[in-house]
């Protein structure tokens, strides 16, 4: 095991080598490499001050680890079970391995990590010229506070529907729209209404329209379709899965994985956090084996997305980041 997940100055001058690769940045004035580590007993670990705007900082301010009371080092493993267990690791099991006091603790490092995690798919459109984009929707758990109103402001219908996966029927479920890049990378979205508009709109913002669009039967794609170099689809209802290169096999098996670990896993998920957890498989899809990425690499790469993302659930009590 490397030292760092057991030694927290370890941890630190691993986390000081990701996210300071050219020298100390400080999170006040922005300066590379003009700060002087402060020694001594007086001083706490890693502190160093800033030549030019005289302020101390650490390597953790800004971060998702400001103010934590939790050793650095159970930081550094906690992210790299999370970033290298394919379902994930659940905060019961964080409690219990990392020796915490209470389970809230590893409920909010959990979140926090999360966090860290955002973005993994960049902001660019996904797909482009000769690439497929494979698109579909699916649901996951009950709604805790369905909507009463449809996105263009008409209310819902009261009558039951006979399929249970059909929006707003007897389940109530929540919806989710994914994009995968196929052979590449995934961007997730819980949405409040999985209909043409909603969809339209993400295909929109997100997929490059220079790419092939490949989706399962649903009347959903057919109009934003025609705006992309070509739309396929394959039929589910007539057990067409594959029709030569024509397929959604990749977004079927990223949401796979995904029930699969929020069943067997986390078991659990309160409507509110569900992006968080989407983010969290759309992040270790996005950096999988398959995509030249080695567990060590994709722990520092949520290393360095914990810049700048600092999460609490209260209002901090002064505006001044602290050291």
């Amino acid at each position: 095991m490397e030292k760092f997940y057991t030694d927290d100055e370890a941890a630190r001058a691993h986390l000081e080598s990701l996210l300071w690769p050219d020298g100390p940045i400080c999170p006040r004035c922005g300066v590379i490499n003009e700060a002087t580590l402060m020694q001594g007993k007086s001083h706490r670990p890693g502190l160093y001050n800033c030549r030019p705007c005289d302020k101390p900082f650490t390597v953790t301010v800004g971060t998702i680890y400001e103010r934590s009371h939790i050793p650095l080092h159970k930081w550094v493993y906690a992210t790299h079970l999370m970033t290298a267990s394919k379902k994930g690791i659940s905060a019961a099991q964080l409690h219990r391995m990392l020796g915490f006091g209470s389970y809230r603790t590893a409920w909010f490092m959990a979140h926090r990590i999360r966090e860290a995690m955002k973005g993994s798919s960049g902001t660019a459109p996904l797909g482009g010229e000769g690439q497929v984009i494979e698109a579909d929707e699916s649901y996951y758990g009950k709604q805790e506070s369905p909507p009463t109103l449809r996105s263009d402001g008409t209310p819902f219908k009261t009558r039951k529907y006979k399929r249970q996966t059909n929006m707003y029927g007897s389940s109530q479920k929540r919806p989710i729209v994914v994009l995968v890049e196929r052979g590449g990378k995934a961007r997730t979205f819980h949405v409040a209404e999985a209909n043409r508009e909603t969809v339209e709109k993400i295909l929109a913002a997100n997929a490059s329209t220079d790419s092939r669009l490949h989706t399962d039967e649903s009347h959903l794609y057919k109009r934003m379709g025609k705006r992309f170099a070509e739309h396929a689809s394959v039929n589910h209802s007539k057990d067409e899965y594959a029709r030569g290169d024509v397929t959604s096999n990749s977004a079927e098996g990223f949401f796979n994985v995904f029930k699969r670990g929020m069943t067997g896993v986390y078991q659990h998920c309160g409507e509110a956090y569900l992006n968080r957890y989407l983010v969290e498989f759309e992040f270790r899809h996005n950096t999988r084996t398959k995509l030249g990425v080695n567990d060590k690499e994709r722990a520092g790469l949520a290393h360095k997305g914990a810049a700048g993302k600092r999460l609490t659930l209260r209002r901090p009590a002064h505006s001044q980041p602290s050291v």
